[in-house]
């Protein structure tokens, strides 16, 4: 998801998304440590996205306290 998709997303949405992708975070890396593991990139995307959530939030929350 882009970070221009994601400024349209509320703030409860953008946070649900986080969630979403820290848990498929930590599945990745449950699959990785057992061998499992099909795509490894994946974990590099998915923590690329968690950041991009990250930024729009913090750009969000900074644009309300101005």
């Amino acid at each position: 998801m882009k970070a221009s998709e994601m400024r349209e997303l509320s703030v409860e949405e953008l946070q649900a998304k986080l969630k979403s992708l820290k848990e498929e975070l930590f599945n990745l890396r449950f699959q990785l440590a057992i061998n499992q593991l099909d795509n490894p990139m994946r974990i590099k995307a998915v923590k690329k996205d968690i950041a991009r959530v990250q930024t729009v939030l913090t750009q969000m929350e900074n644009s309300d306290n101005a």
